[in-house]
């Protein structure tokens, strides 16, 4: 990543314009942009939970978030993808009361929900090729597809677990089989440990020695061969044994698994059971952690008795709104996201450090690397692209897919390394690193990658070209294809006003504008 000279400009207009934005200082003419002054949607069940726990504490919910804050951060949450100009000004012109909804169903559908939710869960079950997973390039491509299959048409999650924790077979031609191959280790405790992780967020490490031998015995049956086929692998249960075994579960109960029978699967009936504490509890709890960026439990992954929700009520609202619709994990997205609890703004008022009121603003957080990368590719018009020598067989990505789609978590890049992509080594969320460093700051101050993808961008071009003569439309044009938004018009006078001082051309201020605004907290954060 090489650094240029240019970005004294850049940061003589940045410090302008911070000293104008609503997330460093909420001034009342500016918040006005990332907040409205009226609910357009009626509470719903998840409100109901939160806003019971705030009054407890004498805290309540922000304001709505406005329309234009609303469509940036739906898209980021949901398929990580900024949305375009063609989109943002239909929604904007709609007075629909039920738009935001609308909006939230039709990105269900799109190709990038599936691409964005098959990389969270990608990261979760340790897909990648390389040193400590070692699935192998063939492996991780029909994984990946697999399971990007099972996000797009919508399988049910108890299905999805079962299939995962069932599955024997090749692991070319019965995907699932890789959930026991990319586990550090081949022994029972190790595959326990991962499905513990995975479907119950428990940290395997914690549990009495006697409860995880109890568990590793579930899983003591998996065994592995080796075919002729270059790095092929062969999930199976062990022939050899066959007896029937005593078995007791994670909440103490007894079973006595018949002969013949396969242990994972009278392990995954109990796990997927509607009264089973963890399966539910675990991923409501991770989803409320993508989409809220807090835990209800936090670490979404660290599920325990000494770690108790700041919610139990709210938790059991989702849990039982999870099995009530048969385990269909859009109607969780669906139930948070057309929430007051969602939609206030992420403007804080007073402190709210404290977790049982975690819930009085939308977090604030950074983009994912991936994320951030495809953001940054879409506004220069040209892709990341990537490949990898290692491990064989060689592997090229061509430039137009987006780095969310990126199956491999081995074939990486210098952008990914730096801005926190997991490495999917341990299927821990804590992996992904989104805390911002001085490289990162660097990188997009001072970046002749960044500097590039302004200065050869296509939509900038154009935009620059269409406002030669008029820098107020060109500075709203700006805005809206960067931060989704039109300037507020402090903004738009603070921003005429540097042009002026400074003497700048027209491509000279746009691109110093688009620079600027790349590196404004508003871009780089989900807000």
């Amino acid at each position: 990543m090489g650094y240029c000279k240019l970005s004294v400009f850049v940061i003589g207009i940045l410090v302008s314009l911070l000293c104008n934005s609503a997330l460093i200082a909420a001034a009342p003419p500016v918040a006005s942009v990332f907040e409205s002054s009226l609910w357009a949607i009626p509470a719903n069940a998840v409100d109901a939970k939160v806003e019971a726990v705030l009054k407890k504490h004498g805290a309540q919910l922000r304001k709505p978030c406005s329309d234009e804050v609303f469509i940036r951060r739906a898209y980021l949450d949901l398929i990580g993808t900024l949305p375009t100009p063609n989109e943002i000004t239909p929604f904007l012109q709609s007075k629909s009361s039920s738009k935001r909804a609308e909006m939230i169903d039709t990105l269900f559908a799109r190709d990038e929900f599936a691409d964005y939710w098959s990389m969270k869960w990608c990261d979760i079950l340790r897909v990648k090729s390389e040193f400590p997973i070692n699935l192998w390039p063939n492996a991780v491509q029909a994984y990946h597809r697999w399971i990007h299959d099972a996000i797009r048409e919508n399988r049910p999650y108890d299905k999805f677990a079962r299939q995962l924790l069932t599955s024997s077979g090749s692991n070319f031609l019965e995907p699932p089989a890789n959930f026991y191959r990319a586990v550090q280790g081949r022994d029972s405790a190790s595959i326990a440990k991962a499905v513990a992780l995975t479907f119950m967020g428990v940290r395997f490490e914690r549990l009495p020695k006697t409860s995880q031998s109890n568990m590793g015995a579930f899983f003591s049956r998996v065994g592995y061969k080796k075919t002729d086929e270059w790095k092929e692998e062969i999930v199976y249960l062990n022939p050899a044994i066959t007896g029937s075994m005593n078995a007791v579960f994670p909440d103490g109960a007894a079973v006595v698994i018949p002969a013949g029978a396969d242990p994972r699967e009278v392990f995954t009936n109990w796990l997927v059971a509607p009264t089973n504490k963890w399966f539910a509890r675990n991923i409501v709890n991770r989803i409320w952690y993508w989409t809220m960026g807090r835990g209800i439990i936090d670490e979404p992954d660290d599920i325990r008795s000494d770690n108790p929700p700041a919610s139990a009520e709210l938790l059991a609202c989702l849990e039982k709104e999870l099995i009530d619709s048969h385990y269909d994990l859009r109607s969780i997205y669906r139930l948070i996201l057309n929430s007051r609890t969602y939609q206030q703004s992420s403007v804080p008022c007073g402190d709210t450090s404290d977790p049982k009121i975690q819930f009085a603003h939308y977090t604030v957080r950074r983009l994912d690397a991936e994320v951030l990368i495809d953001a940054l590719c879409w506004i220069g018009g040209d892709g990341a692209g990537y490949t990898s020598a290692t491990p064989e067989p060689y592997s090229f990505i061509p430039k137009e897919q987006r780095t969310i789609a990126l199956a491999d978590g081995s074939i990486t890049s210098p952008f990914l390394a730096t801005f926190g992509r997991p490495s999917r080594d341990t299927g821990l969320e804590s992996e992904r690193n989104n805390k911002p460093t001085d490289s990162q700051c660097l990188y997009l101050l001072n970046s002749t990658d960044i500097q590039q993808k302004i200065e050869k961008s296509p939509q900038l071009t154009r935009t620059i070209n269409a406002n030669k003569k008029n820098i107020p439309a060109m500075t709203r044009d700006i805005y809206v294809l960067i931060l989704s938004r039109h300037p507020s018009p402090e903004e738009l006078t603070a921003t005429e006003q540097y042009f002026k001082s400074k003497g700048l051309f027209p491509a000279q201020a746009g691109n110093e504008l688009a620079w600027a605004l790349i590196n404004s907290k508003e871009f780089l954060y989900r807000h």
